[in-house]
Formats: structure tokens, C-alpha cells, sequence
């Protein structure tokens, strides 16, 4: 087996930690510190995301029929008789 192995060095000193462990409090302003009721914000931002988002759809939807079908003429109706 092998012999443990020996740096030849002194350890090294430890000392105190200079990171703070606590943070300082922190000054509390008036207007933040007041409880704010942000579920009717939040309803509103989704009521108004969602109507977006349809209407985009309806707009991608509304072009890709004026470039598949740029006359506006309805499809040709084929009949055929069977005897």
C-alpha cells in the first residue's frame, strides 16, 4: 500500500467569516407597506390576454382564407349524373 501523503505545509489560519449573516432591516415606506388586493388586476389581465388572443387567431384565420381564396368566389359546385 501506498504511504499517506504529506503536503510539508502548515494549515492554513482561519479567521471570522466577513459575510454578514443578517441582512440590515429594511427602511418600510409607507405606500408598500399597505396591503394591496391584486386578484382584480389580475382578472382583468387575463380577461384582456385571452380577448387578444382570439383575436389574433381570428386574424391569422381571416388571412390564410383571403390567400387560399384571394376573388372571394365561392368553391365550384360539381354535379354529376348517375343513371
Amino acid at each position: 500500500m501506498s504511504a499517506p501523503w504529506n503536503p510539508n505545509r502548515q494549515p492554513v489560519e482561519l479567521r471570522p467569516s466577513k459575510i454578514r449573516r443578517d441582512p440590515p432591516p429594511r427602511a418600510v415606506d409607507k405606500l408598500t407597506a399597505l396591503p394591496t388586493d391584486d386578484s382584480q388586476n389580475e382578472t382583468w389581465a387575463v380577461v384582456i390576454g385571452i380577448f387578444a388572443f382570439a383575436l389574433a387567431i381570428s386574424v391569422l384565420i381571416f388571412s390564410v382564407s383571403k390567400y387560399v381564396n384571394p376573388a372571394n368566389q365561392p368553391a365550384p359546385i360539381v354535379i354529376t349524373q348517375t343513371d
